[in-house]
């Protein structure tokens, strides 16, 4: 039975199953999360992992680097695996930048999907589509997605916090690869993702035993590894680095995280 303090169970959301999008909300004091999504990020906590300090330090991210690629004029962005909303936004930034740049959220699951269309897609050229970003030909030939987004000028594709949840098997190389032969030249990879580097054994692997108690998979990378997600992409300064290190802010968070997350911006040329 669903307790009511439990935010209201949309018609056909598994809430025997974690949602990272959740999981994230939560994190980030958001109320759109369940008690199976509490339950891992309690046992990530337990850990010592830091993770809302990360899930901060990923957001802070995401603004400082949808900034820079609006300041090197792209007005459209695809954010794939976008979570559930929080402030400020993708278009909120990008429009801060460039007025009337069009965003495109992409997520598959339900209760982001609904959230974003109510709270974010509801503007021109502001859409949310429901898809799974580890299938580019699906998430590209949407209809709702060429409607919004002109791939004949430079997009920005956003992978944020999302592709250390896809596992080799999946070939997150060959995705990226794919969204990358759709992009004019001009076009910007953003991403940032979960990294080995410098992480201490032990809270590996109790962040790797809390998602596997659900399935999920998770799967951190080298510096090498992130780097050839950016084959074909030619780096902004300073390259792949760790996020907070990542043009940092005035406001940005300088106190050296457990764990972390390697970042960078590449534009195609």
């Amino acid at each position: 039975m669903v307790s009511s303090l439990e935010p209201r169970v949309p018609e056909g959301i598994d809430i025997t199953h974690p949602s990272i999008a959740r999981v994230y909300d939560y994190l980030l004091d958001g109320k759109d999360n369940f008690a199976v999504d509490r339950a891992v990020a309690d046992k990530l906590m337990a850990s010592h992992l830091e993770p809302k300090r990360l899930a901060l330090a990923n957001r802070d991210f995401l603004v400082r680097a949808v900034r820079f690629v609006a300041e090197q004029g792209v007005a459209q962005f695809l954010d794939l695996g976008s979570g559930l909303p929080t402030s400020p936004s993708v278009h909120e930034v990008a429009r801060d930048v460039v007025p009337g740049a069009r965003v495109v959220y992409v997520d598959h699951d339900p209760v982001v999907i609904a959230h974003n269309r109510a709270l974010l897609a509801t503007g021109d050229g502001l859409v949310t589509v429901r898809a799974d970003l580890r299938d580019p030909q699906a998430v590209l030939g949407s209809e709702i997605v060429k409607d919004c987004l002109d791939f004949a000028q430079p997009v920005a594709i956003l992978l944020l916090s999302i592709l250390h949840f896809i596992g080799d098997e999946e070939d997150p190389e060959g995705i990226v690869a794919r969204y990358r032969d759709a992009l004019a030249p001009g076009s910007f990879l953003v991403l940032s993702t979960g990294t080995s580097q410098g992480a201490d054994p032990g809270m590996v692997s109790g962040t790797r035993d809390a998602y596997q108690d659900y399935s999920t998979p998770f799967r951190l990378r080298s510096h090498a590894e992130v780097l050839r997600l950016f084959d074909g992409f030619e780096l902004a300064d300073p390259g792949v680095v760790l996020m907070q290190d990542w043009r940092p802010g005035k406001t940005t968070d300088r106190v050296p995280l457990k764990a972390t997350n390697l970042s960078g911006a590449g534009v195609k040329r």
